[in-house]
């Protein structure tokens, strides 16, 4: 093993007095999401995701505890020891591991310790391998088994997509530096997280201690092994190691299955861990195997029981895939016979299973038990508005109300445009009528959808007033058009609609 890929010793995790000082001198130093942003700025803060540290450095130069700091914990460079003594219990965080002599008279941090906002202001702080709380293990070329990364775009993802309402108990399956279930923590009773590696768990146990939450199930194993047969949950959230490649090498990344085996069968074994209308979201990858729909694919992994609202973010041709997680592995700094012999795995791999591209996106199942299950799958690469949460629990509201209304009961429901809505008109210079109508949404997933000049115009009146029917008279009347057709034809598009959150039943 190299001196990049040595993973250093962890501090003591059965120390709750020191991990509680070290926790109450961070933020006595402003060291908070809010304080690093304010001094770093914009654009280094930013730098730091794109593995790039000189500008956080630049900014650091001076003495303030708040600088040495960054530069301790962040940016993994030795500080004076009377220096930290000053702001941190310096011996304590030595003898429990938070630090290590460096020389005669510096100290060294021994993880990464970034802060973090939560949701609704709170200061966290998660705790990683070092050098993986900037640009991860690519940022390091760390290729050790077990490394485990810290904040990242996906956790990130995730984070935002959760559905928070109050529950009593909540998984974060796969749990890694632990920031999923620092989440979970604000709205679960009981938060349990797993995870095979027990370094991450280690390091979990370090994030939830370092951010004053306390009492989390820390349990290892893979997938739902370390989960009782008798255990239900009301939310399970997972980032799981998604990756498909060949073998498993890095243990944050690789799942060890064949394929996108290890993602299909955590969907396929959700629904039976879930309570009655419990949530469950991934973040995954699958393959697009030639002859076959991704789709279709897709569908196929949806537990018995279960609505689901599949969301395809990305394609990536196989060799843009392999080149991406090469990346991230450092592997692009080794010589380059060594590149090029994984890059071949790779394509060999993929070619062997017929991949030709593979996609990323965002899984939620909704335990409903309903007869006709709900199974939305669609492609939407455009941005959208973070936090998701509550927009992903208004669409299974809206899939519930629509499988308990025929169209006779929706021409007798009232609805309201949703706020921040727009109208576009297509069609060339000069022309007095639209080639077709585009409403628009400028909130949550940001959709776009074309409709007739009917179902624009009954959008727009629709203030829950009056009935649906009421109003498809009236514009019958205007158009001159048969009522009875109108209502006859217009219902698929109400339904439509609806479902696409345009707009909302009232009552």
């Amino acid at each position: 093993m190299s001196n990049a890929d040595a993973l250093s010793p962890l501090p003591a995790t059965d120390r709750p007095d020191v991990t509680a000082r070290l926790r109450e001198a961070l933020l006595g130093a402003s060291y908070t999401a809010d304080g690093l942003l304010e001094l770093l700025g914009a654009p280094a803060y930013a730098a730091l995701s794109r593995s790039e540290t000189v500008p956080a450095l630049r900014a650091t130069r001076g003495e303030t505890p708040l600088e040495l700091l960054v530069r301790l914990f962040l940016l993994q460079q030795p500080v004076p020891y009377a220096r930290v003594a000053a702001i941190l219990p310096v011996d304590a965080c030595l003898e429990s591991g938070w630090l290590v002599r460096a020389g005669d008279d510096e100290v060294a941090a021994t993880v990464d310790v970034r802060p973090y906002g939560g949701s609704d202001g709170e200061d966290w702080f998660i705790v990683s391998d070092l050098g993986c709380a900037v640009g991860g293990a690519g940022g390091i070329g760390s290729r050790a088994e077990g490394v485990v990364l810290g904040v990242g775009g996906a956790s990130t993802t995730l984070a935002g997509l959760t559905v928070r309402t109050p529950v009593a108990a909540a998984l974060d399956l796969g749990t890694g530096s632990g920031i999923q279930a620092l989440h979970a923590s604000r709205h679960a009773t009981r938060v349990t997280a797993t995870d095979v590696n027990p370094r991450a768990l280690h390091i979990t146990g370090l994030t939830l201690a370092l951010s004053g939450v306390h009492g989390a199930d820390l349990r290892e194993g893979s997938l739902f092994a370390p989960v009782r047969d008798d255990e239900r949950y009301d939310l399970i959230v997972s980032n799981p190691p998604f990756v498909i490649s060949p073998g498993a090498r890095l243990t944050y990344r690789d799942g060890g299955m064949g394929g996108d085996d290890l993602c299909r069968t955590l969907v396929q074994e959700a629904g039976e861990r879930l309570t009655a209308g419990g949530f469950a979201q991934f973040l995954a990858n699958w393959q697009h195997v030639e002859g076959e729909e991704w789709t279709d694919r897709l569908r196929s992994w949806v537990p018995r029981g279960c609505d689901a609202w599949i969301v395809q973010r990305e394609v990536q041709d196989i060799t843009q895939y392999a080149e991406l997680w090469l990346r991230d592995a450092g592997d692009h700094r080794d010589d380059v016979a060594a590149y090029q012999a994984r890059y071949d795995a790779w394509l060999d791999e993929f070619e062997a299973r017929g991949v030709r591209a593979v996609g990323f996106g965002w899984i939620t199942l909704r335990r409903s038990d309903a007869a006709e299950p709900s199974v939305t799958v669609e492609e939407w690469p455009h941005p959208v508005e973070q936090p998701l949460g509550e927009t992903v629990r208004a669409h299974f509201d809206r899939i519930d109300y629509l499988r308990t209304h025929d169209d006779a009961a929706l021409l007798e429901a009232c609805f309201t445009l949703a706020g921040e809505v727009v109208q576009e008109q297509v069609g060339l210079p000069g022309a007095e009528d639209p080639e077709h109508v585009v409403l628009r949404q400028n909130r949550g997933m940001r959709r776009a959808t074309r409709v007739d000049t009917v179902a624009a115009g009954f959008a727009g009146v629709c203030d829950g007033t009056m009935s649906a029917g009421r109003i498809l008279d009236a514009i019958a009347q205007l158009l001159g058009e048969d009522p009875v057709l109108l209502r006859d034809r217009t219902p698929a598009q109400i339904r439509l609609l609806v479902e696409q959150g345009f707009l909302e039943p009232v009552g």
